[in-house]
């Protein structure tokens, strides 16, 4: 089986608390902040290898992102994945879902014959689980997102996906686009010779004009969703000295708390 995985470098959650809205672009500031992997991504890429153990074959990474991401598309060579390819272009900046599913599904053309394709459910930073249905249409396939378990007996697959209220079972034939939720699995550790051996698993940049884009069909002014207005809240509070003797001041904090509806 050729299996493909598409991944994406979010900004790490340990680090929310710094990251900004630049108020002319009205993207993400993102600059100084650790890069990983999107955490459920990960299991989409354990998936693929427990698939690749069990059939054979192979299982590349695909993803949009910016050129210093190289590194943290390691890890998943570590984790067993035989070979990458970042699709990085300055044009591809601000895409949204649609030009994001865009670029992918071009970059998974290019690389050819795909019996499997699998994402991550939803991404950390934005969350819209947009993404897999979107790759599918693209690309012509039928396609699931929240999948829970995964099996596979050639030439079925059998799937669980999760929705509201419970789960639903289906079964399908090859190629499919699939999403992956947390509870599929739990991923490998990397290990010291995983990281080894991922220094020469190769890794391959596509741009803009090597997927044959359109640049009016990506980034911010390809994209359909548009940032509106920002808002900046003012974060205030007011505050006041009490003076006195501490019985007198203990009164005033009790007469404040009663007129704020604290107290009866």
């Amino acid at each position: 089986m050729n299996i493909a995985v598409c991944v994406k470098p979010v900004p790490d959650p340990g680090h929310y608390n710094r990251i900004n809205i630049n108020p002319e672009t009205k993207l993400l500031d993102r600059k100084g902040i650790p890069v990983i992997i999107n955490p459920v991504d990960k299991n989409a890429i354990e998936a693929a290898l427990q698939l690749k153990e069990q059939c054979g074959g192979k299982v590349v990474l695909v993803s949009m992102a910016p050129p210093d991401t190289v590194e943290t598309l390691k890890e998943a060579l570590a984790m067993g994945v035989d070979e990458a390819y970042l699709l990085s272009d300055r044009a591809f900046a601000g895409s949204d879902t649609l030009a994001t599913a865009k670029i992918l599904a071009a970059g998974l053309k290019k690389i050819g014959q795909l019996d499997l394709i699998l994402t991550g459910s939803e991404s950390a930073d934005s969350g819209t689980s947009h993404v897999p249905s979107q790759l599918g249409e693209l690309l012509g396939l039928p396609h699931l997102n929240h999948i829970t378990e995964l099996s596979l007996e050639l030439p079925v697959i059998k799937m669980k996906a999760k929705i509201e209220n419970g789960y639903v079972e289906y079964e399908g034939r090859l190629p499919m686009v699939l999403g992956v939720a947390r509870e599929i699995n739990t991923p490998r550790y990397t290990t010291l010779m995983g990281v080894v051996m991922a220094q020469n698993k190769p890794i391959t940049i596509w741009g803009l004009n090597d997927l044959g884009l359109d640049p009016a069909g990506t980034g911010l002014s390809g994209s359909p969703t548009q940032p509106g207005d920002l808002h900046f809240p003012r974060h205030g509070r007011k505050s006041e000295i009490l003076k006195g003797e501490p019985e007198a001041i203990a009164g005033k904090i009790i007469a404040i708390l009663r007129s704020a509806g604290v107290l009866a």
